[in-house]
């Protein structure tokens, strides 16, 4: 079981929700506030160092975002946390971001650490930084992909 217990459902709960549009769940994917700076810069930073090419991604104003969103029981006006969905499953705040960067292999898996931290400790720090990302970085309009890019994308 998941650190986190905001929005838990079945593994592949989604696809029996009408609401949510079908998209290709075969890899890992990730739902970021595509206004948000910070949120936007991490997706570059992924981009750079998933050298695998695990990851795609979706931002939570497009239908298939906004869907989950609600999906999991969230607020599909506040993106006050990423979405990892892996194997079907959704990780949220501290847990989900923890996965994402350990996801881009070694040395970032060494994130894996911070699990040792109380998990309300952790949330604690997400739930900050969540709320005050667009005073720290603030907002832009929407994160651009290059045409290479643009496959890792759900649109």
């Amino acid at each position: 079981m998941g650190r986190s217990s905001v929005g838990t459902k079945a593994a592949y709960s989604y696809r029996s929700d009408a609401a949510v549009p079908d998209f290709a769940d075969d890899r890992p994917l990730i739902v970021f506030d595509g206004e948000c700076v910070f949120c936007s810069g991490w997706v570059k930073f992924a981009l750079k160092h998933d050298r695998k090419r695990r990851y795609r991604f979706v931002a939570a104003q497009t239908p298939l975002g906004q869907a989950l969103y609600r999906h999991y029981g969230l607020d599909a006006r506040d993106y006050e946390t990423n979405i990892l969905i892996e194997e079907g499953r959704a990780f949220f705040k501290s847990d989900g971001s923890i996965r994402m960067v350990a996801g881009l292999g070694f040395p970032y898996s060494l994130v894996k650490l911070f699990r040792l931290m109380p998990r309300r400790a952790a949330d604690a720090l997400y739930e900050f930084i969540a709320r005050n990302r667009l005073k720290i970085a603030g907002r832009q309009s929407c994160m651009v992909p290059t045409p290479e890019q643009r496959s890792r994308f759900i649109a």
